[in-house]
């Protein structure tokens, strides 16, 4: 989208490698006297390079390479220091548990994390400071007044780090963002094309919108324009997903046989009623089937168990149908455990949009445009729009999930679904 913002994510990549690899050199001078000169430092340098290739997947993982979280708030700052003490942990477990490199550097593995914390965190608040204050800004005119544009012109104002600054004067005007409806508009098509001759850049509200926020504008969107985006995309992993889900899947199965077992007996004797709750869902392309979770619901709650028929009813963060066991399962996620048979049977992926009930599909599909979308892959036990968006207890938290799905299935491909699992999985650690 942006040449410029592409750089300064690279910038902020090879300052990252850069401090990791100074905080090793502080290191060894400190401890030998150079940095590569004798047997003892050079014994360090290529481990120590494998493992920063785990610091810099950490730090993406915890979002540090979102430019929009690149500025120095609580809220930076909590990240990165939760980014560092992951990082510091898997370090100590690569040492002392997983690798044979011949070395324990217990001294030179603690000074290495005392250097590597303040040089990252000296160098990301400096970052932050220069992208916020002394880098050059495209001057940006965003035309229209669709939700999507005035999201568009509240992101700019807030984040000046994404390298754009905002500009009513057309003789400014270095990007023009534009609303799909403007090509319908000859006059100012005409108009559009010569401002590109002249060397401004014209994109339009849509390709801008997603670069930016990662999920697609429904309001702004036509029929036609899902066509070879979402709704006939297909790529060679689409292809060789399901199998390989599968062999995955039962491999899962019998690593966490002991875990399920465990689980199984503390549903069955802390409450009554059944173990598994099963549930009808709405799969890939609308067909049915039936979704299988450990209980974690009082047995005769509305949709709490297999025996509810008091209808569908929306779940709430602090539910009060849950039982004791059932709100640490639910919390954990160790409820989904029985959910592997639902991907081997082929009715969901590991990555995918959140499976709604029948009930709720029929009521959603009617209010919120292209919903019906979502369908054309499986769902999933994971999902985009569950990683970026608070749980969803209402139609404008469906419609809101809705524009992330569609971005998913998109864009969908193995390292989004890598990224995806591993992205949740911490936010699992995190939450509990």
């Amino acid at each position: 989208m942006n040449p410029g913002l592409t750089l300064k994510r690279i910038v902020l990549l090879l300052g990252d490698i850069a401090v990791l690899y100074g905080a090793l050199a502080v290191t060894l001078v400190s401890r030998y006297g150079t940095f590569a000169g004798t047997r003892a430092a050079q014994s360090h340098f290529e481990p120590f390079s494998v493992l920063f290739i785990f610091w810099i997947a950490v730090f993406y993982i915890n979002n540090l390479y979102d430019m929009r979280g690149q500025k120095n708030t609580g809220a930076f700052r909590k990240g990165l220091v939760s980014a560092i003490i992951a990082s510091a942990v898997i370090s100590i477990l690569f040492f002392y548990l997983v690798t044979d490199y011949g070395i324990a550097p217990k001294t030179n593995l603690f000074l290495f994390l005392i250097a590597v914390s303040g040089l990252m965190y000296a160098w990301r608040s400096l970052y932050n400071a220069i992208v916020r204050k002394r880098v050059p800004l495209t001057e940006t005119m965003v035309m229209g007044s669709t939700k999507a544009a005035e999201e568009i012109i509240r992101a700019i104002k807030e984040n000046p780090q994404l390298g754009y600054r905002l500009t009513t004067d057309p003789a400014k005007a270095e990007l023009v963002i534009v609303p799909p409806a403007a090509r319908a508009d000859t006059g100012l098509a005409a108009m559009l094309y010569r401002a590109a001759t002249e060397g401004v850049t014209v994109t339009d509200t849509t390709s801008f919108y997603e670069a930016i926020f990662k999920k697609l504008p429904l309001a702004d969107l036509e029929p036609a324009w899902f066509l070879g985006r979402v709704a006939n995309r297909k790529t060679i992993y689409d292809f060789v997903r399901t199998p390989f889900e599968t062999i995955l899947a039962i491999l899962l199965a019998i690593l966490t046989l002991p875990l399920t077992l465990i689980i199984a007996l503390a549903v069955k004797t802390t409450s009554k009623g059944p173990v598994i709750f099963r549930q009808t869902r709405v799969g890939e392309f609308g067909k049915e089937f039936v979704l299988i979770k450990f209980r974690s619901m009082v047995a005769n709650a509305p949709d709490g168990s297999a025996e509810a028929g008091t209808g569908a009813v929306w779940k709430t963060e602090n539910d009060p149908r849950f039982t004791r066991i059932g709100r640490f399962i639910e919390r954990t996620h160790l409820d989904e455990l029985p959910q592997l048979v639902n991907i081997m049977r082929g009715e969901a992926s590991f990555v995918g949009p959140r499976p709604e009930r029948p009930a709720f599909v029929g009521e959603l599909a009617k209010e919120i445009p292209y919903y019906e979308l979502r369908h054309l892959v499986k769902p999933g036990i994971a999902g985009w729009a569950q990683l970026n968006y608070k749980y969803g207890a209402s139609k404008e938290d469906a419609y809101e999930k809705l524009q992330y799905d569609l971005w998913y299935l998109k864009n969908h491909s193995f390292w989004l679904d890598l990224s995806i699992i591993a992205k949740t999985a911490r936010l699992f650690i995190a939450k509990n």
